[in-house]
C-alpha cells in the first residue's frame, strides 16, 4: 500500500479518532450506571437494542420526545461549569414524554464540538447519565461529532432524543372536565427556556457570570445554571395513583402557552397568581428588564416547571403523594369553560 507525498493524516486535518475511542471508555461505567430491565446492549455498536418484552410492556405504545439545550450552552461554555447541562438535555425531553403518560425507556445523545476535549466532554456525559439514572431510563447510545471549522475554539452543541413507552389505551391527557383542579410543580429556576432573554437581561445589568448572585449565594453564572427539574418518578407515580387527566410541561412559553396544550376544545384555565411565591430569580429578571406580567407568563416557567390536571376529588390526595415524593406543590385554579388562561391576583 503507498501513501500520499505528504503523509497527512486525519489528525493533522483536526479530528482525533483516538480521542474519541478515549472518551467512549472514560463514558463506559456512567452509561452502565443507567441500565435498567430491556437494555439488550452496550455502547460501540452500530445501532443499539432494547426489549420492550423484557421490560415489562404487553402491548406498547411508542412516544418519542427530541430537544436540546439552548443558548444555557453559552453560560456553560463561558464558565467552564459543564457539569449540569446533561442533566438539563434530558429533562427536556423526558418531561415531555411523561406528559403523554409514557415512561422513558432509553435516551441517546448528540455532542458536536470543533476540537474534543475529552475531560469537558466526558463531564457532560456523566450528566446526562445522572438524568438518565434520576429518571429511571438508560442511556444505550450516542453520537460525539469532531468538526473542525464548524465550532469556535471550546464551544459544542448538545441534542438528545428519548423514547417511551405505554400499554395502549392509556395515553394522556385523558377526560380533562371543566372544574378539574391544577396541582402546579415547583421548578429549579430557568430551567432551559428564555436563555436567550436571560443573557440579554445579564447584560443590561452590568454583571458577569462570576459576579455574586443578587438573589442567592454563590456566582451569578452558578445560579443560571442550576439544573432542570425532573418529574418524571413523582409525575408517573401520580398517575398510577389515579386521578390525573392530563400533564404539561412549563418550557418555551410558559403557562400561558404550554397549559392549553392538553385542554380539549373549549375549556380554559383559570389561575391565581398568588397561590405560589414567584422565585427569587424571577423577580430579578423581571426588575432588570421591566418586564411586564404578560410576558413573563409567556416567556419563562415563572416556578412552575410541571403541572398536574386532576379530577377535583383527588386533589387532595395527589397533592399528599407528590409533596411526600419531595416536590413543591401549589393549588393553582380550575379547568373551566372557553378557551386559553386567565388569571387573578398579581404575579409581581
Amino acid at each position: 500500500m503507498t501513501t500520499g507525498k505528504n503523509g497527512i493524516t486525519y489528525a493533522e486535518a483536526g479530528v482525533d479518532i483516538d480521542a474519541g475511542n478515549a472518551l467512549v471508555d472514560r463514558i463506559k461505567p456512567a452509561a452502565k450506571r443507567t441500565d435498567r430491565p430491556g437494555v439488550m446492549s452496550g455502547l460501540g455498536g452500530f445501532g443499539a437494542l432494547f426489549d420492550l418484552k423484557a421490560a415489562g410492556y404487553t402491548d406498547p405504545v411508542l412516544v418519542a420526545a427530541t430537544d436540546g439545550v439552548g443558548t444555557k450552552l453559552r453560560i456553560a461554555i463561558d464558565t467552564g461549569n459543564v457539569d449540569g447541562v446533561g442533566i438539563d438535555l434530558v429533562a427536556m425531553c423526558v418531561n415531555d414524554l411523561v406528559c403523554q403518560g409514557a415512561e422513558p425507556l432509553f435516551f441517546l445523545d448528540y455532542f458536536a464540538t470543533g476540537k474534543l476535549e475529552t475531560e469537558s466532554a466526558a463531564r457532560i456525559v456523566e450528566g446526562i447519565a445522572e438524568g438518565c439514572v434520576q429518571s429511571g431510563c438508560a442511556l444505550i447510545g450516542g453520537e460525539t461529532a469532531e468538526m473542525p471549522g464548524m465550532y469556535p475554539a471550546g464551544d459544542f452543541d448538545l441534542a438528545g432524543f428519548a423514547v417511551g413507552a405505554m400499554e395502549r389505551g392509556t395515553a394522556l391527557p385523558e377526560g380533562v372536565a371543566e372544574g378539574d383542579v391544577l396541582l402546579g410543580l415547583a421548578s429549579n429556576g430557568v430551567h432551559s427556556n428564555g436563555y436567550s432573554l436571560v443573557r440579554k437581561l445579564v447584560e443590561i445589568s452590568g454583571l458577569g457570570w462570576d459576579d455574586a448572585c443578587p438573589w442567592a449565594e454563590g456566582s451569578l453564572g452558578a445560579a443560571l445554571l442550576t439544573p432542570t427539574r425532573l418529574y418524571v418518578t413523582q409525575a408517573l407515580a401520580a398517575v398510577r395513583a389515579g386521578g390525573v387527566h392530563g400533564l404539561a410541561h412549563i418550557t418555551g412559553g410558559g403557562l400561558t402557552e404550554n397549559l392549553p396544550r392538553v385542554l380539549p376544545e373549549g375549556l380554559g384555565a383559570a389561575i391565581d397568581l398568588g397561590a405560589w411565591d414567584l422565585p427569587p430569580v424571577f423577580r430579578w429578571l423581571a426588575e432588570t428588564g421591566g418586564m411586564a406580567e404578560a410576558e413573563m407568563l409567556k416567556t419563562f416557567n415563572c416556578g412552575l416547571g410541571m403541572i398536574v390536571v386532576c379530577a377535583a376529588d383527588r386533589a387532595e390526595a395527589l397533592a399528599e403523594l407528590l409533596t411526600q415524593a419531595g416536590e413543591g406543590v401549589s393549588r393553582l385554579g380550575t379547568v373551566t369553560a372557553g378557551q386559553g388562561v386567565s388569571y387573578s391576583g398579581a404575579l409581581l
